[in-house]
């Protein structure tokens, strides 16, 4: 198990690399971006990219942590397609080849023959990231890798990532937008429960260096498993006055049934997965999202941080369902091994009923009993 979570870590720290050195690069960046179309478009946005850094992201995740456990080969999926189409019109399979200069090659064809981009990309790819973590060393947990599934979102906020916009103040400790909210997800599930056991979160816009302008990552991670819990964070305490994250898309019926709860602690942000982290930090008590527009690969990371912290991830609509029938005890969580019945494409894997996501048993109830009650 220390092996397989290294792993992760390792390809969440070369994964942040090559977002940065996408997001530097400006006009390799625009060269970078094409729009999302059909059943893989996300239907939240009116324009929905899919970049070139997702898709290398998705697969240096794939093939370095599959080399690694062959047993996880076929197993491990993201939200991309690895068919990119390139300004010539012509369709390519992004995929790491054997060698740095088979990779460049390939590259080389994607990105309309510029050739020292592609020879960055490929040295950032075939890059080996020497990770110097005790607390990571010291995790000895044995997981069976043949009994766990992967699920990959390479930059989540993808909206926010082509915006990048990199000086948005934040409110109560949350960020509205910005490029702080494009963060690599990676989460380990179980085949045969669909439980989340195991979530890494790396930032890699977490702090620009003043000097040289480059940006400084930080990752997470957490483990729950059969009653271990372990994380690289600790569990934020109780707050006197708490607060709850939304998306600014939310349903004024929702915003009106919280707010005699939060006052004006309201907060709003970009990204399913930023959310998910302020939660995790306990810069928000509970994300609450009453719509269907999450998918597997945005929360099993960071609902496996929670589980081990303690909180976890309900199914709103199911949750409410439960609650108003007298249930009151565990409420249903998000498991991650299904598709939905009847959905194609992307949809397939949303989280159709909504989700809270929270730390403290406390909040949720509140949460839900408020929801239960209102007329939403």
């Amino acid at each position: 198990m220390a092996a397989l979570l290294k792993s992760l870590v390792g390809a969440s720290e070369k994964s942040a690399r090559i977002a940065q050195l996408c997001r530097q690069e400006e006009a390799l960046f625009q060269l970078l971006i094409e729009e999302k179309t059909g059943t893989d478009k996300n239907k939240k946005f009116v324009q929905d990219f899919k970049t070139l850094a997702d898709v290398l992201i998705q697969e240096v995740i794939k093939h370095d942590v599959g080399k690694e456990f062959p047993e996880l080969h076929g197993h491990i999926c993201g939200e991309e397609s690895n068919q990119f189409e390139n300004s010539l019109g012509e369709t390519l399979e992004v995929q790491v080849c054997a060698s740095q200069q088979d990779t460049a090659s390939l590259l080389f064809t994607i990105l309309d023959r510029n050739r020292p981009a592609a020879e960055l990309l490929a040295a950032a790819i075939h890059q080996e990231v020497m990770l110097e973590d005790p607390a990571l060393d010291a995790v000895a947990l044995a997981i069976p890798p043949e009994r766990l599934a992967i699920w990959i979102d390479p930059i989540d906020s993808t909206n926010q990532y082509i915006r990048g916009q990199a000086s948005v103040a934040p409110i109560g400790g949350i960020c509205p937008s910005g490029l702080c909210s494009a963060l690599v997800l990676i989460g380990a599930y179980d085949r045969s429960s669909g439980d989340p056991v195991l979530g890494v979160i790396n930032e890699p816009f977490f702090r620009e260096d003043p000097l040289t302008h480059r940006w400084q990552g930080v990752y997470h991670w957490g483990v729950s498993y059969q009653g271990t819990s372990l994380s690289s964070l600790r569990r934020p305490p109780l707050r006197p006055e708490p607060s709850v994250v939304l998306s600014s898309s939310e349903t004024p019926a929702i915003q009106r049934a919280l707010r005699p709860l939060y006052g004006e602690r309201l907060r709003f942000a970009s990204g399913a997965g930023y959310k998910m982290l302020c939660v995790i930090l306990g810069l928000a008590e509970a994300y609450v999202l009453s719509e269907g527009s999450t998918f597997k690969w945005d929360s099993c990371a960071p609902h496996a941080i929670l589980r081990a912290l303690g909180g976890g991830m309900v199914d709103l609509e199911a949750a409410l369902q439960a609650w108003r029938a007298g249930q009151r005890g565990a409420l249903p969580e998000l498991t991650y091994h299904q598709p939905a019945g009847g959905a194609v494409g992307a949809e397939r894997w949303a989280n159709r009923g909504g989700l809270v996501a929270f730390m403290h048993r406390e909040h949720l109830e509140v949460v839900v009993a408020t929801l239960a009650t209102a007329a939403l």
